[in-house]
């Protein structure tokens, strides 16, 4: 099992990094790659190393409470790595695991992946194991995406943008994007929002 890797980010895409260790490139699939490509430093990625008939992957997280938590949502059924990654992409970790506590069906099913049988399941199978993990201090009443979010999504979309600048993207290119994911801000995560972004700007 490779626990956690440590080394220069020499590529980036959407869903994956590619990290350069000891001239060996590892491709690992993160929920929030941007935050890893802005680094000008060697990175530590806290790593789950899946294993599969055709394929062996890494996916790979910022902190162990994310790894831990990938590893969790593992356990329930209908959830694989994908969707679990989607998860993470879609919500801090603390507020998910406060949501599974609070038995939050609103702010689960808002999540990439999750219908509300799977939400179930989640608080089902995992409302009892997450007390090592951190929650957040308040209730999610109406769901955390919302409350970031705004009515327009625009709040969020600032955030993304100056994510976005560090990362060597031109105003005039996030002007352009903006307007081409303005209708799915809505409601949206800033790693969701951004990877939308993404996509605008990868397509030109």
């Amino acid at each position: 099992m490779i626990d956690f890797i440590r080394g220069q980010v020499v590529h980036w895409e959407t869903e994956y990094i590619v990290l350069d260790v000891r001239d060996v490139g590892y491709q690992v699939f993160t929920p929030s790659p941007y935050a890893f490509a802005s680094r000008q430093e060697p990175v530590t990625v806290y790593t789950h190393h899946h294993v599969r008939e055709d394929a062996m992957l890494l996916y790979g997280f910022a902190t162990r409470e994310e790894q831990r938590l990938f590893r969790q949502l593992l356990e329930v059924s209908g959830i694989g790595p994908r969707v679990a990654l989607g998860i993470l992409a879609g919500g801090r970790p603390e507020a998910v695991v406060s949501a599974i506590q609070q038995e939050n069906l609103g702010f689960l099913t808002k999540l990439p992946g999750i219908g509300r049988k799977t939400a179930q399941r989640m608080i089902l199978d995992l409302k009892d194991k997450l007390a090592a993990l951190p929650a957040g201090d308040h209730p999610l009443e109406s769901g955390e995406l919302e409350a970031a979010a705004g009515t327009d999504g625009s709040a969020v979309w600032r955030e993304a943008r100056e994510a976005l600048t560090a990362l060597g993207y031109t105003q005039a290119e996030l002007d352009r994007a903006w307007q081409g994911l303005k209708d799915e801000a809505e409601g949206a995560s800033v790693e969701v929002l951004m990877k939308k972004a993404l996509q605008h700007l990868f397509k030109g």
